[in-house]
């Protein structure tokens, strides 16, 4: 028979293993659940002749990037919803990106395409967003049409967008600081900086970190947001890309993490990272940024920015 003494030390060590077991420190916590939104992603068809391709466009991979090759890697990595730019070899065309938001309801958002040297397209603007899927515009604006930015040409499409309230993703050649002026003459304007604001033919120039200053003068205009995507294409190095940390970071200490979205820039760089990397690039390789950060910079910022219900 146990002793008193041995009997309150034996129930006293049952009682502290039991306390600790379903004390909610003990308790395994489950699994972060993290928003996770691809801000870039290229998606399109192949060629045919009754849907051809831009005359001279080519695509980043020798073969169609479509929903199908699309969707079970958003699967298998964990996103949640992503964000169509329809690639430059589709030009305006947007009935594939639909055909994606028609198949998977929630999973995806589209970004349209203009012609900036057409102000007849103001017309559309007020119903812009009633399109099935589409929440704003995207503007590649590289070789001549750079001059537009200055010559007046483009002069009727910001505050046509920013009354409609059409939020604007953009890219340039070397002109991003060109921004600087329609940001502050239309604060109401939305303004989404691509890939840190740097181009191929940026990479092709060694001029990275010179495109990031001007990505990050702009930080000071609320209106102005980044997306911190396409970050393997600007790298020299393998995973997990540490060169491209520094402008990274620059650009996350300007904007802060509700002005950050991460992206991948799908298709560029394809074989470079897999999409479970890209997304622990930014989850686990980063470690200036906090869990909170995190959330805002994987998914909540740009569904916030743009209001993607």
């Amino acid at each position: 028979m146990l002793s008193r003494r041995e009997f309150l030390k034996s129930t006293l060590g049952t009682g502290v293993a039991l306390t600790a077991q379903f004390s909610p420190e003990a308790v395994p916590r489950p699994a972060r659940q993290r928003l996770l939104v691809d801000a870039h992603v290229h998606m399109w068809k192949a060629s045919t002749p009754d849907r051809a391709w831009v005359p001279g466009a080519r695509p980043q991979l020798p073969e169609p990037f479509t929903i199908e090759r699309l969707v079970p890697m958003m699967d298998q990595a964990g996103v949640d919803r992503v964000v169509i730019v329809p690639p430059t070899l589709e030009g305006e065309r947007l009935d594939y990106a639909q055909e994606a938001v028609k198949r998977y309801p929630g999973r995806f958002a589209i970004m349209g395409r203009i012609a900036l040297n057409d102000s007849t397209t103001a017309r559309r603007f007020p119903t812009w967003r009633e399109q099935p899927g589409v929440l704003g515009i995207r503007l590649n604006i590289a070789g001549e049409e750079t001059a537009w930015l200055t010559d007046g040409t483009a002069d009727w499409f910001w505050p046509a967008a920013e009354k409609a309230g059409i939020p604007v993703m953009f890219l340039t050649t070397g002109q991003t600081h060109q921004f600087a002026r329609i940001a502050e003459r239309h604060p109401q304007l939305v303004l989404i900086v691509d890939h840190m604001g740097v181009s191929s033919e940026a990479m092709r120039n060694k001029l990275l970190a010179a495109n990031i200053d001007q990505s990050v003068a702009l930080a000071k205009y609320p209106n102005v947001s980044v997306k911190l995507s396409a970050a393997p294409a600007f790298s020299s190095e393998p995973y997990p890309f540490r060169d491209v940390t520094p402008h990274i970071r620059r650009l996350f200490d300007a904007y802060g993490p509700r002005r950050c979205y991460w992206g991948t820039d799908m298709t560029n760089s394809f074989a470079k990272a897999t999409y479970s990397q890209r997304i622990t690039h930014f989850t686990e390789e980063l470690d200036f940024l906090s869990e909170d950060d995190k959330d805002w910079i994987m998914g909540r910022a740009i569904v916030t920015r743009l209001a993607w219900a």
